[in-house]
């Protein structure tokens, strides 16, 4: 009988000690700074410290108010997944929009100045891959109405990535041959009434990727209009900028899945 105790009371123990380490083991996130000239941006890495040694790694861009709980909110749910992710920061630390004029005014900026949100966006993705958890060989850039523009811009720019995805973003493209620089897969989830995302540039859209022999996907939710995913958008289509939840739910488990193809 004493055997038996000593046996259940080590048994015991040891389940409270896989307890704790699972308790231990989360995600955690750091800040991460980094520059592109004179410009400082900082961003969030989020990361699972159950996981061990490197991992695909993904850059997740900001939507036109620039970075904050929402991006980082999706950093630290693909660490969740098992990924290493930067929510990162293309606006850089001086700009932090407070209303949607002045947010309008940064997107802008950047919009019209291609290279410029190009160079930005590298830098952040250059940042992500010098962290010691992430693994070049598997990388991903995917961002969120100004940040799908800006995930696209780096994949035509001929960055390393092998997944590019695009939540509500800007499809148009001042440089439409630059397609033929994309070297990895593409998806974008689009709002089928998005009236900042017209037809005529969805069709444009198409035709440079398939011009360029891309592997490319294209997906549009019924009855979603732009910013589709985010809470703070509201919810009058009419508005042109409303959040949806069942778009929401199925671009994400949209996203998942594609991540886990391209990132084999």
């Amino acid at each position: 009988m004493r055997l038996l105790s000593v046996v259940a009371n080590s048994a015991a123990s040891l389940a409270l000690l896989l307890s704790a380490t699972a308790a231990q083991a989360a995600v955690k996130t750091r800040p991460l700074e980094y520059k592109l000239g004179t410009t400082v941006m900082q961003g969030t890495l989020a990361w699972d410290d159950a996981v061990k040694g490197k991992r695909p790694a993904v850059l997740v861009i900001h939507d036109w108010m620039g970075p904050g709980a929402f991006s980082r909110g999706r950093a630290e749910e693909l660490a969740k997944l098992g990924y290493v992710a930067l929510a990162a920061d293309v606006y850089g630390t001086e700009t932090r929009p407070k209303d949607a004029k002045e947010a309008g005014a940064a997107a802008t900026l950047l919009k019209t100045q291609r290279p410029l949100l190009r160079q930005r966006a590298k830098a952040s993705l250059d940042a992500l891959l010098a962290q010691p958890e992430a693994d070049a060989a598997h990388v991903a850039a995917i961002g969120y109405c100004f940040g799908g523009t800006a995930a696209l811009e780096l994949a035509r720019s001929g960055a390393a990535v092998h997944a590019t995805v695009s939540l509500h973003g800007g499809l148009d493209s001042p440089t439409p041959a630059d397609g033929k620089n994309i070297k990895g897969k593409v998806l974008a989830l689009h709002g089928a009434d998005d009236p900042f995302v017209p037809a005529d540039q969805v069709a444009a859209f198409q035709k440079e990727l398939r011009d360029a022999n891309v592997d490319w996907q294209l997906v549009a939710y019924g009855g979603a209009v732009h910013a589709f995913t985010l809470p703070g958008a509201g919810h009058d289509n009419s508005k042109g900028s409303a959040y949806n939840a069942k778009a929401d739910k199925r671009s994400w488990q949209a996203l998942r899945s594609f991540l886990e193809e391209a990132l084999k």
